[in-house]
C-alpha cells in the first residue's frame, strides 16, 4: 500500500512543525510543506518522506508552482492541512490601520485558501484514500473579539469555504477544526501586541492563561489533525468542529 501525501501550509513552526513531524514519524506520509521560511527545526526533519519548499501563499503563481513540483515528486496528493495564517493587523476596526493592512492579511488567510484548493482539487479527487482538506480554523470564525476584525472575519470565511466545499466536491471531505488556545508565537504576539486593542478583559484573559499553563501543547490538537487528514469521515464534511469534541476521540494521541 502507497504511503499517502499531504501538503500542508506554514509547517516551519508551532502547530504545522508538529503536524509535519507526526505525518513523518507516525503516519508514515509523505509530505509536501509551503512556508515563507524553512525554519531549522523544519529542516532538522529533513528526509526523502518531505519535500520543504519556500513559498509565499499569497503569492498565486509561486503556490501554483510549488504545488506542481511536490505533485512532480510524489506523483499523487491525498490531502491538504491548511494551516498558515497570522494575526496581524491587530487594530480597532474604526481606527487609523490602512486598509491595505486588511487585504495583505486577507491574501494569506483567505485568499491563499482559494488559491491551494484550485491547484490541488483534480488531484485529491482522484486520490485512492479519498481526497481531504483540513482548515485549521479558530474560536474566533463564531466569535467577536475585540482587536480581531481582520482575523474574525478571515477564520469566518475560512469556515464558509469549507462548508461550501462540502456541498461542492462530494468526492472531498472538507472540515474546519478549532485547534484551541495553543502555546505558540501566535500567542506571544497577542500578549505583546494586543493590550492596546483588545481591552484589558480581554487582553488579561491571554495574559492568564500563559502566566497559569493553561495554553495546549501543539501535540494534542495536531495529532487531532493529521489523523483528520488521512481518516476523516465523509459525514464531517462542510463541518467546524473542535479538536476536543467527542466526534475526534478516535483520532486523538493515545
Amino acid at each position: 500500500m502507497r504511503s499517502p501525501v499531504i501538503l500542508i501550509t506554514g509547517a516551519s513552526r508551532g502547530i504545522g512543525l508538529s503536524i509535519t513531524s507526526l505525518l513523518l514519524s507516525k503516519f508514515n506520509a509523505q509530505v509536501i510543506t509551503l512556508s515563507r521560511s524553512i525554519s531549522p527545526e523544519l529542516k532538522a526533519l529533513a528526509s526523502d518522506n518531505l519535500l520543504a519548499l519556500e513559498c509565499d501563499i499569497a503569492d498565486e503563481n509561486k503556490v501554483k508552482a510549488s504545488i506542481a513540483e511536490g505533485i512532480r515528486r510524489y506523483q499523487h496528493l491525498d490531502a491538504l492541512i491548511l494551516n498558515a495564517g497570522v494575526i496581524e493587523p491587530i487594530c480597532r476596526i474604526a481606527d487609523d490601520t490602512p486598509l491595505s493592512d486588511w487585504r495583505a492579511h486577507f491574501e494569506i488567510n483567505f485568499f491563499s485558501l482559494v488559491t491551494t484548493v484550485k491547484a490541488t482539487m483534480a488531484e485529491l479527487r482522484k486520490s485512492e484514500m479519498g481526497g481531504r482538506i483540513i482548515f485549521v480554523s479558530s474560536g474566533a470564525a463564531v466569535k467577536g473579539i475585540a482587536g480581531w476584525g481582520p482575523y474574525n472575519a478571515g477564520k469566518a470565511a475560512m469556515n464558509s469555504l469549507c462548508r461550501t466545499l462540502g456541498e461542492e466536491e462530494p468526492e472531498v471531505t472538507s472540515i474546519a477544526v478549532r485547534p484551541g488556545i495553543v502555546d505558540t508565537t501566535m500567542q506571544t504576539s497577542i500578549r505583546e501586541k494586543g493590550a492596546p486593542h483588545m481591552g484589558s478583559e480581554g487582553h488579561g484573559g491571554f495574559i492568564r492563561l500563559h502566566q497559569d499553563g493553561k495554553l495546549l501543547k501543539p501535540e494534542l490538537p495536531s495529532h487531532v489533525i493529521a489523523s483528520l487528514a488521512l481518516k476523516g469521515p465523509k459525514t464531517l464534511s462542510g463541518q467546524f468542529i473542535s479538536w476536543d469534541d467527542d466526534v475526534c476521540k478516535e483520532f486523538m494521541a493515545p
